[in-house]
C-alpha cells in the first residue's frame, strides 16, 4: 500500500530514525527499517509505526504552516491499564525539503522520556487528574523538539520538557479532558516567529477499508469449482473509526 500523503508547496518528508542495534556475532550494527507495518520489523515495533503526515497553511494564520505526523495505530482508547505511549531512544523526526532535492534540509525532531511517580504501581493513574502536573497521574511523558539545520548542522530547541498530552482514561478519572489536552499545546517561540506544537493521542481521522487484504473487498466465486473473481462486495467500511493514534504536530512561520 502507497503511504497516504497530502502534499502542499512545501515538499516534506517523513523519515524515523530508530536508535536500535542489530548484533551480527559481537559488532553491533545500526538498523535500518521501512517505518510502516508492511514491513515485519515495523510490525513487531507498534510504537515506530508511522502513519500519515500532513502539511498545509494554517488558515487561521496563513503565515504559517502546520505539520502534523502521525505514529502507533489502531490504539483502542480503552487499552489499559497499560496505554499508549511514545517510545524512549527514538528520533520521531520530519524531514523538510526545500529545494527538491529529495534530501532533507531542515529537520524537527522530537525524543521523549518516561516517567513514573510511584514504580510500585502498574496503573496509569492512581485518582482523579485535573491538571498535568497532579501526583495522581503516575505515568507521563516528556518530550524535547528540536529544529535542526542539516547544512550548519546547527540545532535550535523549541520546546524542553513539553508534556505530552495524557490518554483519556474516562471520566472518572479525568473529568475535563479537553482541558487536559489544551494544557498540552506548547508555545514555540522560533528565529522565525511565534508558533506552537502538541504531542499525544488523537482520533484518526483518516477513513480507510482495510478490508482489501482479504482478496481486495472478498472473493465471488462465478461458479462451482471456478477461480474467485473480486467483486468489491465489502467495500465501505471504515475500519480506522474508533481508534486514535499519536501525533507530533508543530506549527511553524514559514521558513
Amino acid at each position: 500500500m502507497t503511504k497516504r500523503l497530502l502534499r502542499t508547496t512545501v515538499s516534506v518528508g517523513a523519515a524515523l530514525a530508530v536508535v536500535a542495534g542489530l548484533f551480527v556475532g559481537l559488532g553491533p550494527l545500526a538498523g535500518n527499517a521501512s517505518s510502516h507495518r508492511e514491513a515485519p520489523l515495523v510490525a513487531n515495533d507498534p510504537q515506530i509505526d508511522s502513519t500519515d503526515l500532513y502539511a498545509f497553511v494554517s488558515p487561521d494564520k496563513p503565515d504559517t504552516v502546520s505539520i502534523i505526523s502521525n505514529w502507533i495505530p489502531f490504539e483502542e482508547p480503552a487499552g489499559g491499564p497499560n496505554f499508549y505511549w511514545f517510545a524512549q531512544g527514538v528520533h520521531y523526526d520530519i524531514n523538510i525539503d526545500n529545494n527538491r532535492d529529495a534530501k532533507p534540509d531542515v529537520i524537527y525532531r522530537w525524543t521523549f522520556t518516561n516517567h513514573r511517580r510511584n514504580p510500585n504501581t502498574f496503573l496509569y493513574n492512581t485518582g482523579p487528574v485535573n491538571s498535568l502536573t497532579d501526583t495522581t497521574l503516575n505515568f507521563y511523558q516528556t518530550y524535547t523538539l528540536k529544529r535542526i539545520d542539516v547544512h550548519s548542522g546547527e540545532a535550535e530547541t523549541y520546546v524542553s520538557n513539553g508534556m505530552v498530552a495524557p490518554v483519556d482514561v474516562g471520566t472518572a478519572s479525568m473529568p475535563n479532558y479537553s482541558a487536559l489536552r489544551d494544557a498540552a499545546i506548547a508555545p514555540v517561540n522560533t528565529d522565525f516567529g511565534a508558533g506552537q506544537t502538541y504531542s499525544g493521542p488523537a482520533d484518526d481521522p483518516f477513513f480507510l477499508d482495510l478490508r482489501v487484504f482479504d482478496l481486495v473487498y472478498g472473493c465471488q466465486p462465478t461458479c462451482t469449482g471456478c477461480a474467485c473473481k473480486s467483486g468489491f462486495s465489502e467495500a465501505g467500511t471504515n475500519t480506522l473509526q474508533g481508534f486514535n493514534f499519536h501525533t507530533t504536530a508543530v506549527q511553524v512561520t514559514h521558513s
